[in-house]
């Protein structure tokens, strides 16, 4: 593949940022360019607004709004919505339902739920890990037993990501408990509003409420809400998670990261074991990048439903550079990333933190789950190991 930008790919970004900084509210780019998080509706009116011009969802398949691109526009898709600090579209609809609906569920589960999936008119849940099945996803306990027309859902799901907003969960299910662990697991869509079903919100460490505990009593679930066919519920899984990791390497949230570095380095550019250190975190971002590009174009040679397992060293370092990006504006930042939330005065002594830096200490703290979710980073290199080196 040819990583160097042509005159139509040029062009093309061209019009990706001038779409993003001309429909999108300033006011809102703004807030997310100071490091304040978007709110529940900033992300479903964007998601809206995307949809509305065919740019939610542009690597679904183009009957279900997808668009005809290349790896590389559908890159640079994504890195202008987020150099331009547009919140990007629910990650739960379109990287991991959606593109698993339109490839293993039968017509009618398609137009039922891909164009809201799309526009945001759902808000999708995951519901894979458990208390004691998290790196190993295949040993969760979560059970569906077939009654008449119904499956009848018990078990719990933990750090539920924005359950509080959820209107559905796809949910992994024991459906043959004499399985052998991956052959029994299905995939079930459940509305979140069904009698038997519980939230119990996790506050964290950064001081934000972002996961959630997912509780299922006696949950009734119409039979035709069972993903493709019963008990493959763990290749859908797989599928799903490759996504996931390749979209977990975060290139534009890391470039964004850099620039709020280096405006807020002052003097500290001068310093050669600074500079030293910012250069080497930059070069390790573009190489990222540029296996991004690969993996993305070797898309179309791999077997349907099957995850390129170069998507794992995108997770895994995508998330290593990432708590990296953190902890140096922290470290820029000093005394005054302290001093970081809205709602709480500056204590004596303390000089406020400047603008752009609020979430700083915030998402130190929070990022240290991204070496965990989507599969740890133990497991990626478990994979990387069996699948690429053949260990």
């Amino acid at each position: 593949m040819d990583l160097a930008l042509s005159k139509e790919d040029h062009a093309f970004a061209e019009r990706m940022r001038e779409f993003f900084t001309s429909e999108i509210p300033a006011e809102l780019r703004d807030r997310v360019a100071r490091g304040e998080h978007p709110t529940r509706e900033d992300i479903v009116t964007t998601q809206r607004t995307l949809n509305a011009h065919g740019l939610a969802v542009p690597h679904w398949p183009v009957e279900w709004g997808g668009q005809d691109w290349t790896p590389l526009q559908r890159h640079l898709w994504a890195e202008e919505m987020t150099l331009a600090h547009v919140p990007s579209p629910i990650v739960f609809n379109t990287a991991m339902i959606g593109p698993v609906i339109a490839q293993f569920a039968g017509q009618e589960m398609k137009e039922r739920f891909l164009p809201k999936t799309a526009n945001a008119d759902i808000w999708w849940s995951q519901g894979f890990s458990e208390p004691n099945a998290g790196s190993d996803l295949a040993s969760l306990k979560t059970t569906a037993v077939r009654d008449g027309d119904e499956w009848v859902v018990n078990g719990q799901k933990t750090w539920t990501t924005y359950a509080q907003y959820g209107d559905w969960i796809f949910n992994l299910v024991r459906t043959d408990p004499e399985a052998q662990k991956q052959r029994g697991i299905s995939m079930l869509l459940i509305d979140m509003r069904t009698p038997g079903v519980t939230i119990r919100p996790i506050h964290l460490i950064d001081g934000g409420y972002e996961v959630n505990e997912v509780f299922f009593d006696n949950v009734r679930v119409p039979a035709d809400n069972l993903v493709g066919e019963e008990n493959q519920g763990w290749t859908y899984a797989k599928f799903l998670l490759g996504n996931e990791r390749t979209s977990n390497a975060g290139v534009g949230i890391l470039k964004n990261r850099i620039i709020r570095i280096k405006a807020l380095a002052g003097s500290l550019l001068d310093d050669p074991l600074f500079l030293s250190r910012l250069t080497r975190l930059e070069v390790e971002i573009r190489s990222l990048e540029m296996s991004v590009l690969r993996v993305l174009a070797r898309e179309a040679s791999q077997p349907v439903g099957m995850p390129d397992p170069i998507s794992s060293v995108l997770k895994l370092k995508g998330s290593e550079l990432q708590q990296e990006a953190t902890e140096l504006l922290v470290d820029v930042l000093g005394p005054q990333g302290l001093a970081y939330r809205e709602s709480v005065e500056v204590p004596d002594g303390f000089t406020p933190p400047p603008e752009g830096a609020v979430d700083a200490l915030p998402t130190y703290f929070n990022w240290r789950k991204a070496s965990i979710y989507a599969g740890s980073n133990e497991v990626q290199r478990g994979i990387i190991a069996k699948a690429i080196l053949k260990f």
